[in-house]
C-alpha cells in the first residue's frame, strides 16, 4: 500500500484509488452500454469490477477488461488497468504487448466480420485513435514510474546527505579533541614540569624539614598529574588530526621569556628577521618546537646544557634545539612521558610543509631541528 500511497494527498483516504477508478468505470459502462442487461453490459460491468485487484494482479485485470473495450466499447476500465502495469518495473517488451492488445481490441470491431477496410481514410482514423488509447495510459504509467523513482532517489541523497554531515560533525570533534590533546601536552605538560623542576631543586636545597617536605608533595603531584595528563592525551589524540590551531597562542617574539622560566643553562642565538612576514601557524609551530623540547631536556637530560638557534635559510625559518648530556649530579625529575610530544610536533611540520627531525647527538646529547615555510601551505592545519 505504501508504494501507492506515497504520492497521494495525506487527507486522501486508502480505499479512494482503489474504488473510485472502479466507480469510474461503472459509470463509463453504464454511460456506453445503457441499463438494458446484455453481453456488451456485463462484459463492461464485470471490466470494472475487476478493477478492485489491479494492484495485486496488473496482468490478469489487464487481460479481463479487454472483452469490455472489444465487446462493450468502454475505455475507462481497459485504461486504467493499462496504467497500472506500466506504472509498475516491468519490461518493455511486456509493456509493448500490452499496448499492442488493447489497441488491437479498440480497433477491431465487435463481430470481427463487420471490418471494413474499403475506406482507407475511415480505417486510419481508426487505428490512430486505438494507437492513442494505448499509448495514453502507458506515457502518464511511465511518467508516474519516473517521478516516483526520482522522488526515491532524492529522498535517499538527502538521507546520504544527512550521514555525510552527522560524519562531518563527529570529524570535527574529534579534529578538536586532537587539538586539545596537542595543546594541552604543549601547554600543561610544560608547565607542571616546570613546577616538579623547581620543587625539586627546593627539596635539595632547603634545610627545613617542612619545607623539604612541602617540595616533596609538590613534586609528587606534579609526576601524578603529569602521568594522568599522559593518559587523557592518548584518549584524545586517539580521536582524530589535527588541521587548525587554537588561538590565542604564543609567537616567536614570546621565546625569550620561555627561555628565561624554564631554569635551564640555555644559549639562545636568534639571527631571524623580526620584520619578516610569516603565518602565526608558523611561529605558534616554532614556538611549541623550542617548548616541547627544553621540557625533555628537563625529563631525559638533567643538568645538560641547551642551545637553541632560530635563523632564516633559503628553505624557510630554522629552528633547532640542541643539548649535551645529562649531568650525573643533577638528580633526575622523574617525570612520565606520554610519547606524544616528538609525534605531535613533526605532525604539525609536515602539516604546514615543513620537516621536523629528532636524533642522538654524537656527544651523547640529542638534536631536534625543524625547518618551517615562510607561509603555511594550502591545505596545512
Amino acid at each position: 500500500m505504501s508504494f501507492w500511497r506515497a504520492s497521494l494527498p495525506a487527507w486522501v483516504p486508502g480505499w479512494a484509488p482503489v474504488v473510485v477508478p472502479a466507480l469510474l468505470a461503472v459509470a463509463d459502462a453504464l454511460l456506453v452500454n445503457g441499463l438494458k442487461p446484455g453481453l456488451a453490459l456485463w462484459v463492461s460491468l464485470l471490466a470494472a469490477v475487476v478493477l478492485l485487484w489491479r494492484r495485486r494482479y496488473p496482468a490478469a485485470v489487464f487481460l479481463a477488461t479487454l472483452p469490455g473495450i472489444y465487446i462493450g466499447y468502454i475505455w475507462l476500465a481497459p485504461m486504467i488497468a493499462l496504467y497500472t502495469i506500466a506504472v509498475r518495473p516491468v519490461s518493455r517488451v511486456r509493456l509493448a504487448i500490452a499496448g499492442l492488445l488493447l489497441a488491437t481490441a479498440h480497433f477491431l470491431p465487435y463481430p470481427v466480420s463487420d471490418l471494413d477496410l474499403d475506406s482507407r481514410r475511415q480505417t486510419a482514423l481508426y487505428l490512430v485513435d486505438a494507437l492513442v488509447t494505448a499509448a495514453t495510459p502507458i506515457a502518464l504509467g511511465l511518467l508516474t514510474r519516473t517521478r516516483r523513482e526520482l522522488a526515491e532517489r532524492l529522498d535517499e541523497l538527502t538521507r546520504s546527505r544527512a550521514r555525510e554531515d552527522r560524519l562531518l560533525a563527529d570529524r570535527v570533534l574529534a579534529t578538536e579533541r586532537a587539538r586539545l590533546a596537542r595543546e594541552m601536552h604543549d601547554v600543561v605538560a610544560h608547565q607542571v614540569s616546570l613546577i616538579s623542576l623547581q620543587a625539586g631543586a627546593v627539596q635539595i636545597s632547603t634545610e627545613d624539614p617542612r619545607a623539604r617536605s612541602g617540595a616533596r608533595t609538590i613534586r609528587e603531584l606534579s609526576v601524578r598529574t603529569l602521568d594522568e595528563l599522559r593518559h587523557m592525551v592518548g584518549i584524545l589524540r586517539a580521536a582524530g588530526a589535527d588541521t587548525e590551531e587554537l588561538t590565542p597562542q604564543p609567537r616567536l617574539a614570546d621565546l625569550p621569556r620561555l627561555i628565561e622560566l624554564n631554569a635551564l643553562d640555555v644559549t639562545y642565538e636568534d639571527s631571524s628577521d623580526p620584520a619578516a612576514e610569516r603565518s602565526e601557524a608558523v611561529e605558534r609551530a616554532a614556538f611549541r618546537t623550542v617548548q616541547e623540547a627544553l621540557t625533555n631536556v628537563r625529563k631525559h637530560a638533567p643538568g645538560a646544557k641547551v642551545r637553541v638557534t632560530v635563523r632564516e635559510e633559503a628553505s624557510g625559518l630554522l629552528v633547532e634545539i640542541r643539548n649535551g648530556p645529562a649531568d650525573s649530579a643533577v638528580p633526575a625529575p622523574e617525570l612520565p612521558g606520554g610519547g606524544h610530544g616528538l609525534v605531535g610536533l613533526r605532525e604539525r611540520a609536515q602539516s604546514l610543509g615543513g620537516i621536523l627531525e629528532a636524533h642522538p647527538a654524537e656527544d651523547g646529547g640529542f638534536v631536534v631541528r625543524a625547518v618551517f615555510p615562510r607561509e603555511e601551505r594550502q591545505g596545512g592545519g
